[in-house]
């Protein structure tokens, strides 16, 4: 069966389409959708069959899940990371929402939600309305990857009609929120004494 193409208001989504896809992560489904950088793939954090369906999508072992939580705001980061030291705060605080992937320390949280011991967890708060209403509804993160395309020239995939061609026969849900971007978040290391960039995308990191 065909996965759901449905089309969401990027600025202002209709509260009812939000709710229909929260019930959707909720049975299990994976779902494809907008945010301030690139369109992402996700399920329930909390749902173990989807989080390993989304593994087998990817082509990632679980063992190997290097997968970021989209949170609703830093108290909800504050549940699956160690304690927050304020220096690393005030850079969440600053940066936060935006086009950013922080890795920090996990709480023994995580390891019981995955079934695997990792120590580091990808936290982001996108600046999208599509993903942080639907994890406000849903009451928890949504565990998410970016799309990547097969094709050197173009990495990724902006227009979600073509994703939705290209997925439709192995997701359940893609979110129609307008064209997306072709740069991916920056993602910025906070494990260590100074945070380190792994990967320049499209958000400038001040740590000052």
């Amino acid at each position: 069966m065909a996965a759901e193409l449905l089309k969401i208001h990027p600025g202002n989504p209709e509260m009812r389409k939000i709710e229909r896809v929260v019930a959707k992560l909720r049975q299990g489904s994976i779902v494809i959708y907008p945010t301030d950088t690139i369109y992402g793939i996700g399920c329930d954090l909390f749902n173990k069959k989807a989080v390993e369906k989304l593994c087998q999508i990817r082509g990632i072992k679980p063992q190997k899940l290097n997968l970021s939580f989209i949170c609703s705001d830093i108290s909800q980061i504050s549940e699956y990371v160690k304690r927050i030291e304020t220096p690393v705060f005030k850079i969440l605080k600053r940066h936060l929402p935006g086009p950013y992937t922080f890795i920090l320390e996990s709480s023994s949280k995580v390891p019981k939600v995955l079934d695997v011991n990792k120590k580091t967890v990808g936290i982001r708060i996108p600046n999208h309305a599509i993903p942080q209403m639907i994890v406000q509804s849903l009451g928890n993160p949504i565990i998410t990857s970016s799309i990547k395309d097969d094709d050197q020239i173009k990495e990724y995939t902006t227009d979600p009609e073509e994703i939705y061609e290209d997925l439709k026969n192995v997701v359940d849900v893609v979110i129609d929120g307008g064209i997306g971007g072709n740069i991916p978040s920056t993602i910025i290391d906070c494990t260590k004494d100074e945070p380190e960039i792994i990967r320049q995308g499209l958000g400038e990191f001040d740590a000052a």
